[in-house]
């Protein structure tokens, strides 16, 4: 018969052990199902109509790795466009809730592109950093081979997530401008601050590390950030434009979350994009 104290220091064992391998095995769920914490799909499409936008022509944008994604192709009824932004949507929804700001793009004399990621919007495949950069690449292949839109004068729009895209890609193929609502410095920045329990850098697998890429980016950059925002800290907003290497302008706008229609479409920032674009 084993000693009393031999079989209470081999239960307190057990103890620690378990906490590990609770512990491993929460990590290990965290890692697989991330992408379902990351990026947040709406499949179904309101028609243009219902979202109140006119002149808008439905497209399908192919990719390099065969999907065809669709999207919107919204022309300015200005005699002399002034040139054509791309949208690079966030993490959560589809093209339409980017109605508003397209709307207000194309009423400053903008032709714009809304589109969805994969899987996104109904369109196939799954969503992931390098997926959704060569559905950025497919966005702007797009616009090149279009009659009606001139290169030179592409601006990319990135909201949130949409902005570690968008300077992806200006690192890639400079724009005329670059336009970043909400942006952050990375998505591990944003995973520390909304989860400092986890170690995230250690288990994302998709990183969009626009403070590692900005600095290649010389098109001027326009960045606009809330300072409520509980989503994307300001704080990241305003470490990526102290990055920025080329013509540069912030915009703060007082009492604006992550979410608000301020930094949607409002007033104050749709006035500060097309002033900012005017001088380009």
């Amino acid at each position: 018969m084993r000693p009393l104290g031999v079989r209470r220091a081999r239960r307190l064992m057990v103890i620690p052990v378990t906490v590990l391998v609770l512990g491993a095995g929460f990590l290990l769920l965290v890692w697989v199902f991330q992408r379902s914490l990351i990026y947040f799909p709406f499949r179904e499409v309101p028609s243009p109509e219902e979202m109140d936008l006119t002149g808008v022509e439905t497209v399908s944008l192919p990719t390099a790795d065969g999907l065809s994604l669709t999207g919107w192709f919204l022309t300015t009824p200005a005699t002399a466009p002034s040139g054509t932004v791309i949208v690079f949507n966030g993490n959560a929804g589809n093209r339409a809730d980017r109605a508003p700001l397209a709307a207000g793009l194309v009423d400053a004399g903008y032709h714009v592109l809304l589109f969805d990621y994969r899987g996104y919007g109904g369109n196939e495949g799954a969503p992931s950093e390098t997926g959704l950069h060569v559905d950025a690449r497919a966005a702007r292949a797009y616009l090149v081979g279009r009659p009606d839109v001139d290169a030179t004068r592409f601006v990319y729009f990135g909201e949130s997530l949409g902005s570690g895209v968008a300077v992806a890609l200006a690192a890639e193929h400079q724009p005329a401008a670059l336009v970043l609502r909400s942006p952050f410095t990375s998505l591990a920045d944003v995973g520390r601050f909304h989860y400092p329990f986890l170690p995230v850098r250690l288990l994302l697998k998709d990183r969009f590390a626009s403070i590692d890429t900005i600095g290649r980016v010389a098109s001027p950059v326009l960045v606009i950030a809330g300072d409520r925002d509980r989503i994307v800290p300001v704080e990241q907003s305003r470490r990526l434009f102290d990055g920025i290497r080329g013509p540069r302008a912030l915009v703060i706008i007082e009492g604006a979350d992550h979410n608000d229609l301020a930094l949607l479409a409002g007033d104050q920032m749709m006035a500060a994009v097309s002033r900012f674009l005017s001088a380009i």
